[in-house]
C-alpha cells in the first residue's frame, strides 16, 4: 500500500469516526495555537558554544531587533486560553448535566495535564547522568534544564486557572463581557505601578501579581464565548478594534518593549510575568477567532485538512512538554561531536540574518525529531493503566528530583 493511500485511508477513519456535533473550528484554532509554540521557541531560541564546547541560551532578538514584530505572530498563548475556556465550559456544563460532579471534572483535567509533565521530569532525571558520563558538559546540562522547563510553567499556570472554572463559568454566565474587564483593570494597576513614576520604589516581585489575571483574562473570554456571550459579530469587532488600539497605545505611546517573548538583556519583558500588551493582543486574537469561526468550520470539513489537525489535538500535552527536548537532541549532539566547532543556526550565536535563514533549514529536523520523540513517549498522556504501584513511584521520585535540580540552575 502507498504512502498516499494510507493517508487517504487514514483521513477516512478519522472523518468516520468525528462525531457530528463537534466543534471543528475551535479545534482548528487549538491546534494552531499548539504549533505556534514549538515554532516560536525553536526559532527565538538560540545558542552560543563556549570554549569548553558548552551550550548557553541565547536568542536572535537580543541582535535583531527588527524581528520582534514576528513575536507578535508566534505568541498565540490568548487563543490557546481562549480556547481552552470555550472547551471548558461546554465540558463542565456536560458533566453537571450527567450528574457529575465539578471536583470530579476538576480532577480528571488535572490529572490528564499532570502525566505528561510528570513524565517528561522523569525522563530528563534519568537522562542527566548518563549525559554527563558521555562527557556533556555540565553547562549544557543546565542549559537544557532550563528549556524543558521552559513550558512547563504554562502547564502549572493552566492548571491553577482550569481550577477556577467553576466560579470564573458563573462569572460567565452572569456578566458576559464584563467579567473580563476586572482581569484586565487588575493587570493594568499593576502595569501603572511598575512602570509608572514611583516604578523605583516598588518591590521587585509586585509583576507576580499579574500572573493569574494576566492569563486568566484569554481563558475567561473563552467561557464567555462558549455560554453563548461572545457569539454576536459586534462584540467580536469590540474585541479586535478595541485590543488593536490597546496594543497600538500600549507601544507608541507608552513604550512598552515590542516583543512578545522575554529577551536576553532587556530590563521589561512583556510574557513572563504578563503585562497589559500581552491582554490586548489576546483580546485581538480572540476577536479575530470569534470572526473566522465559521470559515474555519468550512475549510475543516475537508478530511484531508481536519486529520492533521485532530493528530495535533491527541498530541497537545505531548507537543507542549517535549518540543524543546527535540531541539536539543540535535544540538547537544551536535556540539559535542563538532569538536568546538559552531555549526550556523544549530549551535552558533544567533546574531545575524544569516542564523535566521539556516534555523528555518533546521526546522524540519527539529520537526521529524519531536514525531520520534513524541512516538514514544505520547504513552504519558494515557492512563498509566500498565504502570506498577513501584512505577510510578519511582517516576514521582526522578521528576522530583529533576525539578530541584531545574529550580536550583533556572
Amino acid at each position: 500500500m502507498s504512502l498516499s493511500t494510507e493517508l487517504r485511508s487514514l483521513a477516512s477513519t478519522v472523518e468516520a469516526r468525528t462525531p457530528a456535533h463537534r466543534d471543528r473550528a475551535v479545534d482548528g484554532l487549538r491546534a494552531l495555537a499548539l504549533l505556534s509554540v514549538p515554532a516560536g521557541h525553536w526559532l527565538v531560541g538560540g545558542f552560543t558554544l563556549d570554549e569548553a564546547g558548552a551550550l548557553h541560551n541565547s536568542s536572535p532578538l537580543a541582535a535583531l531587533g527588527a524581528l520582534a514584530p514576528a513575536s507578535w505572530l508566534f505568541q498565540l498563548l490568548g487563543v490557546f486560553f481562549l480556547v481552552g475556556g470555550y472547551s471548558s465550559a461546554l465540558s463542565l456544563r456536560r458533566a453537571a448535566e450527567r450528574g457529575t460532579p465539578a471536583t470530579t471534572w476538576l480532577r480528571g483535567r488535572l490529572v490528564r495535564l499532570g502525566r505528561p509533565v510528570l513524565g517528561v521530569a522523569a525522563v530528563w532525571a534519568a537522562l542527566l547522568p548518563p549525559l554527563s558520563l558521555a562527557g556533556v558538559p555540565g553547562a549544557t546540562l543546565r542549559t537544557a534544564a532550563v528549556l524543558v522547563v521552559q513550558p512547563l510553567w504554562f502547564v502549572g499556570v493552566y492548571a491553577v486557572i482550569t481550577a477556577l472554572t467553576p466560579y470564573a463559568l458563573r462569572a460567565a454566565e452572569r456578566a458576559g463581557l464584563w467579567s473580563a474587564l476586572p482581569l484586565l483593570a487588575s493587570v493594568a494597576v499593576v502595569d501603572a505601578l511598575r512602570y509608572g513614576p514611583y516604578a523605583e520604589a516598588m518591590p521587585s516581585w509586585l509583576g507576580l501579581l499579574n500572573l493569574l489575571p494576566g492569563w486568566l483574562f484569554g481563558y475567561q473570554l473563552g467561557l464567555v464565548w462558549g455560554v453563548g456571550r461572545l457569539s454576536r459579530r459586534a462584540a467580536a469587532w469590540l474585541l479586535l478594534g478595541g485590543g488593536l488600539a490597546l496594543f497600538v497605545t500600549l507601544l507608541t505611546v507608552f513604550g512598552y518593549p515590542a516583543s512578545m517573548v522575554g529577551v536576553p538583556g532587556e530590563a521589561r519583558t512583556n510574557s513572563h510575568p504578563p503585562s497589559l500588551l500581552v491582554l490586548a493582543l489576546a483580546a485581538a486574537q480572540s476577536g479575530v477567532a470569534v470572526l473566522v469561526r465559521e470559515r474555519l468550520a468550512a475549510l475543516l470539513a475537508r478530511p484531508a485538512l481536519w486529520t492533521p489537525v485532530v493528530v495535533i489535538n491527541l498530541s497537545a500535552m505531548t507537543i507542549l512538554c517535549w518540543h524543546q527536548s527535540a531541539m536539543l537532541a540535535a544540538a547537544i549532539p551536535s556540539a559535542v561531536l563538532s569538536g568546538g566547532a559552531a555549526v550556523l543556526g544549530l549551535t552558533s550565536a544567533p546574531a545575524t540574518v544569516g542564523w535566521v535563514a539556516a534555523r528555518l533549514m533546521w526546522l524540519p529536523l527539529f520537526a521529524v525529531l519531536l514525531v520520534g520523540i513524541g512516538a514514544l513517549t505520547r504513552r504519558f498522556e494515557q492512563p498509566w493503566t500498565g504502570a506498577s504501584a513501584g512505577g510510578r513511584a519511582l517516576a514521582g521520585v526522578l521528576a522530583a528530583a529533576f525539578s530541584l535540580y531545574a529550580f536550583a540552575v533556572v
